[in-house]
């Protein structure tokens, strides 16, 4: 079947089902349809608790991407849906990337991007809702673009009164960065109170100083 005949997922129903703490994935790059996930267990960095390495932290310092939000989130997201060598097959697929994409015109979608001169080398993107941010994909062409990205998000996402990021799935990676592993009854109720309270993306700069984001992290050994 074509490509373009991939099934429309309807912005307003993509955003109801992240209020009930569902998501979409699809089953490959090129299938058509998506299937709707609630996980038993949920994949939760709560931004109270977030942390990172201080080898993590001590690179930060050095600036070594420039950072931009929402500038290239096209080219964000076709970069997670691309297949790598240790990920020969992606969840997103072109139903996905046009629901997010229109997400992100109507000011939902936000990406945070590592680039180094005119060289996109990492990033990351999700939804804000209220003030719980559904953290979607992220990728890196470069050592700890990723990671730079992330920390830059969890400090943007504390000045803006975030509660949390929804990481989806439970993942050791991101124990680091202070993920817990939370089941879907506490879910839904951090999601709840979320949905009730307000929060702002844009509270921070687009600029926002390296000093800053340390400060807004604890660091571990």
């Amino acid at each position: 079947m074509p490509r373009d005949s991939a099934t429309a997922i309807p912005t307003d129903e993509l955003l109801k089902a992240y209020a009930l703490g569902y998501f979409p994935m699809a089953r490959s790059r090129d299938a058509d349809e998506v299937v709707w996930v609630l996980p038993d267990e949920r994949g939760v960095l709560m931004l109270d608790d977030a942390r990172a390495p201080k080898r993590l932290l001590r690179h930060l310092k050095t600036d070594p991407f420039e950072i931009r939000i929402n500038t290239a989130f096209a080219k964000v997201i076709a970069a997670c849906a691309e297949a790598t060598a240790r990920r020969p097959d992606t969840w997103i697929n072109d139903a996905i990337i046009e629901a997010y994409t229109e997400l992100h015109f109507e000011g939902r979608a936000h990406s945070v991007e590592c680039w180094r001169g005119d060289m996109l080398v990492g990033g990351l993107y999700g939804i804000a809702l209220g003030a719980a941010f559904c953290g979607e994909s992220m990728f890196s062409h470069e050592t700890n673009a990723s990671k730079v990205a992330l920390l830059h998000l969890v400090a943007r996402l504390k000045i803006g009164g975030f509660h949390f990021v929804d990481a989806q799935f439970f993942n050791e990676h991101l124990v680091q960065f202070g993920q817990v592993a939370m089941p879907d009854a506490d879910y839904q109720i951090v999601l709840e109170k979320a949905l009730h309270s307000n929060a702002d993306f844009f509270s921070a700069p687009d600029q926002l100083a390296t000093t800053r984001v340390v400060q807004s992290i604890t660091h571990t050994s």
